[in-house]
């Protein structure tokens, strides 16, 4: 007897995954691709797009071509615009949006933050995801169907002298899925976020990078390590799938137990 399953196939679907010209984001847009899905790599530059979008086709299943690289700045809200426009006229639809780019350019204490710094956190992190979010909720809701996924982090739970306007702006990324979930769910719409901890990227690479530094800051996580980008993968496949059909406004932590010590 062959038993096969259809729980993680995402056959059919189109997925835009933004900030996935690297790390976390490029992971979840190779696995994506690799259960069936059609994939829209984007950020701000070009060759890096282009780059993993070759990658992944090389890759496909298929042979057609399951990726193509559409760069877009998610603090302009024009470019975010075109790049769900761009990804309509190519593949006719979108199926899967995950918000997943994020900025941090601050590290220090909340009271020496500059103006613009907060300003800058808050608009690419927060009032992006909503513009994006609104940007592919119209389809979704006449098609009775879709899924939204959110990259939050563990910082939107815990309190940190040094990051401190990240983590209001992932915290309220949390509320964001929360929020949209209740609105658009009897429209057959979910949202939801995934919080990672500390994963091995560029974005985190001050904290891993010295072995020193490593040691101290996973010495009380369960795991006793740091995670690699494809362990947060598995999580967004699950909500985009038929896995995940009765998941919406939750966060899937994704974080070797750090936060439950």
């Amino acid at each position: 007897m062959t038993i096969t399953s259809s729980l993680f196939d995402l056959s059919g679907k189109v997925a835009i995954i933004t900030g996935s010209s690297k790390g976390i984001g490029k992971s979840i847009a190779t696995e994506l691709a690799g259960h069936g899905a059609k994939v829209v790599i984007s950020s701000r530059k070009p060759g890096p797009c282009n780059d993993v979008a070759a990658e992944i086709n090389a890759a496909c299943a298929d042979g057609t071509g399951c990726a193509i690289a559409i760069p877009a700045n998610i603090g302009q809200k024009d470019e975010l615009q075109s790049l769900v426009d761009q990804t309509r006229e190519r593949w006719g639809q979108i199926d899967i949006a995950v918000c997943n780019a994020a900025i941090n350019p601050y590290y220090g204490p909340s009271k020496d933050i500059p103006d613009a710094a907060f300003d800058k956190i808050m608009s690419s992190n927060i009032k992006s995801n909503h513009w994006f979010c609104n940007m592919v909720l119209p389809e979704m809701v006449e098609r009775r169907d879709g899924s939204i996924i959110i990259v939050s982090s563990v910082g939107g739970f815990r309190a940190s002298t040094v990051i401190g306007a990240y983590g209001i702006s992932k915290a309220a990324d949390l509320q964001l899925a929360r929020n949209l979930a209740a609105e658009y769910g009897p429209m057959n719409v979910r949202v939801n976020a995934i919080a990672p901890g500390l994963i091995r990227t560029d974005f985190a690479k001050a904290l891993w990078e010295n072995p020193k530094t490593l040691a101290s800051v996973t010495k009380g996580n369960p795991l006793r390590r740091i995670g690699e980008p494809e362990e947060l993968a598995g999580a967004a496949v699950f909500l985009a799938s038929k896995a995940g059909t009765y998941v919406t406004g939750q966060t899937i932590v994704v974080d070797g137990g750090m936060t439950i010590v």
